[in-house]
């Protein structure tokens, strides 16, 4: 798959990055593969310092990558927070931002950033079917619908919000209308 652009919300300006894009692959049914780059002024980003790949609640109210997937004809999803620290957040939705519960998949996603002059690059792995509450039957043979998206804090404070796609309104990663791909699970 070729690597799409995240848009910037146009309420969240911001003149420290140029662009972030992403690519999602799938090598297996089970497997998601994130690969982010994000370019600009890296050195005028707030970046956590590097921490234990862990757990970690409320990653999404600083500098973090993020993904979500939905089940069709469902209310559920699933969120997913990404730290250039290595911390990572998984969450399951019952519906609309109802019923968060957080989810500790065993094996963890895995999140690894790299900086070079000018780019922040991060490739994450999810196991699907490690996701507490997602099933083979869920992964395989359906369509999963994908949002990707970020959160980029500047060295003034300034947050900035980008997406595959934005919903009317205000930044909302958690609108159905954010979730812009479709993951094609085996027809098999």
């Amino acid at each position: 798959m070729h690597a799409m652009p995240l848009l910037q919300h146009p309420s969240t300006p911001d003149d420290v990055l140029g662009s972030i894009s992403v690519e999602v692959d799938s090598p297996t049914p089970d497997l998601l593969v994130l690969y982010y780059r994000i370019s600009g002024d890296i050195d005028r980003l707030k970046l956590p310092p590097q921490a234990a790949s862990q757990f970690q609640d409320e990653l999404w109210r600083h500098t973090c990558l993020e993904a979500f997937i939905a089940l069709p004809d469902s209310g559920v999803y699933f969120e997913f927070n990404f730290s250039p620290s290595s911390q990572w957040a998984v969450y399951r939705f019952e519906g609309y931002r109802e019923g968060m519960t957080p989810l500790h998949p065993e094996p963890p996603p895995r999140v690894m950033f790299r900086r070079r002059d000018g780019e922040l690059a991060a490739d994450i792995d999810i196991h699907l079917d490690a996701i507490p509450g997602l099933t083979a039957d869920e992964i395989n043979g359906r369509d999963l619908r994908l949002a990707v998206a970020a959160v980029m804090a500047n060295d003034q404070g300034r947050i900035s919000y980008w997406a595959l796609a934005h919903p009317p309104g205000k930044p909302d990663f958690h609108h159905r209308d954010g979730f812009a791909l479709a993951l094609a699970g085996d027809a098999a």
